[in-house]
């Protein structure tokens, strides 16, 4: 267990280096930025509404779709396309750790944007009492939310070392998923619910109102373990060509 978490934790150092010694940490979380403020400030002063529910329920999870493809397309795709994914054997690190690593990273960047739009809650505060329980649930469903997405961007990296088939095929398994209740209306009782249980943004929705219900929780979990045991199965894939 230890070796594992030591390894783990230097594969995510070192994906964490190669992220902000470039400059794609740096245009992906501005861009992040950039496009929830302009809508938090939208709300706030030309609709004079000082609240945060359109920012978390509907802006940050419509950029996730693209946010996320855009952390994950690269991480696995580009050892691929280097060959350093081979030299990896020859380590003693087990595929487990790689895949683990470079997923912490990119949750580590995705709590990185999150922690800075916290100056909104805090402009809110200024201006009025927003309700607390509505801001944790929020900001724990954004978090879950995308720690989900990032598991489903991680996978399809391992699929392909071309980056942008990676964010193509990420992309559209994502938004399958944003769109799953979206769809419902068109299934009978039975098959809508099952589809409604397997969105994320049905889940999401519970949290984003300050619900923090044990089921939600349990589906967020099991969807990441899910993509991440695939993501391993993807790279242990290769040992037997």
């Amino acid at each position: 267990m230890t070796t594992l978490v030591s390894n783990t934790w230097t594969f995510a150092q070192k994906e964490l280096r190669s992220f902000f010694n470039s400059a794609v940490a740096y245009v992906i979380l501005t861009l992040f930025l950039l496009i929830a403020g302009w809508f938090f400030t939208s709300s706030l002063f030309l609709v004079n509404q000082a609240d945060l529910r359109d920012v978390f329920s509907v802006i940050i999870p419509l950029i996730y779709l693209f946010f996320i493809p855009a952390i994950t397309m690269r991480v696995i795709a580009e050892e691929k396309k280097s060959g350093t994914i081979e030299l990896l054997v020859t380590m003693p690190v087990r595929d487990v750790e790689i895949v683990l690593g470079k997923y912490l990273a990119t949750l580590i960047l995705l709590a990185s944007a999150l922690a800075l739009t916290f100056a909104y809650p805090m402009t809110i505060s200024l201006l009025g009492n927003p309700d607390s329980g509505a801001l944790i649930g929020g900001y724990l469903g954004l978090l879950l939310l995308g720690a989900t997405y990032l598991s489903i961007g991680i996978f399809t990296s391992g699929l392909t070392p071309n980056q942008i088939v990676a964010f193509i095929v990420g992309f559209a398994l994502i938004f399958a998923f944003y769109m799953l209740d979206k769809v419902i209306v068109f299934f009978p009782g039975a098959t809508a619910s099952i589809l409604e249980y397997a969105s994320v943004t049905y889940h999401f929705d519970n949290l984003a109102r300050g619900v923090i219900d044990t089921r939600d929780l349990v589906y967020y979990g099991t969807v990441i373990v899910l993509f991440l045991f695939l993501a391993v199965r993807s790279l242990e894939a290769r040992k037997w060509r």
